[in-house]
């Protein structure tokens, strides 16, 4: 192998592991976060608010049954199946080497499957949870995204209560607008030929 290769494959080697690191790492905080949160607080409309920052920054609990925010409510699982492709395709795009060879954009990929995965775990039940409202509800198994942090500028927005792999997927599509919006150097022109004097 010649060393161009071996430092090739060198590189990829720690995109790729900078990527699933980032990844397992936003994931897992995500998850205990969430886990924390539920436990001390309780479940939505039973538990505890605490206010960090009284009238600007609570936290209180929710499940979304819907996607980032609070949007498509009801359509968890057709979320789950997207999540799903959407990680297929991102794994995809750290294939190709002009990804790996790009530290920002293998930063805000790594963020965004750790969130996708946050909240995939979510979407499948299997943190246990059971409903506690409505009636006709009760008792079924929880397949909902579990939010704990509330944001609001008063006079000004009531940001939906939100989750830390909700703050990566924004901050990784932050990224990746920025790495879009990255000026690419202008390709020099070739001299014109001159005719013959």
């Amino acid at each position: 192998m010649s060393g161009h290769s071996r430092s090739t494959s060198r590189s990829a080697s720690r995109a790729w592991l900078g990527f699933l690191i980032l990844a397992a790492v936003a994931s897992g905080i995500d998850l205990v976060t969430k886990s924390v949160a539920f436990a001390r607080l309780g479940m939505p409309g039973t538990g505890l608010r605490r206010d960090l920052v009284p009238g600007v920054l609570m936290l209180e609990t929710n499940l979304n049954e819907g996607a980032l925010f609070g949007m498509g409510q009801g359509l968890g699982l057709a979320f789950a199946g997207v999540s799903v492709f959407a990680i297929v395709g991102i794994l995809a795009m750290m294939a190709k080497q002009t990804t790996r060879d790009d530290p920002v954009l293998v930063t805000s990929l790594g963020l965004i499957v750790g969130g996708i995965i946050g909240n995939l775990y979510d979407r499948l039940g299997l943190p246990g949870l059971l409903w506690h409202a409505p009636a006709e509800r009760v008792g079924e198994p929880v397949r909902a995204v579990r939010d704990w942090i509330h944001f609001v500028l008063p006079g000004v927005i009531d940001w939906p209560i939100f989750n830390l792999a909700d703050t990566w997927l924004v901050i990784g599509a932050g990224l990746i607008l920025l790495v879009s919006l990255r000026a690419t150097p202008a390709t020099p022109h070739a001299a014109p030929t001159g005719g013959a004097e």
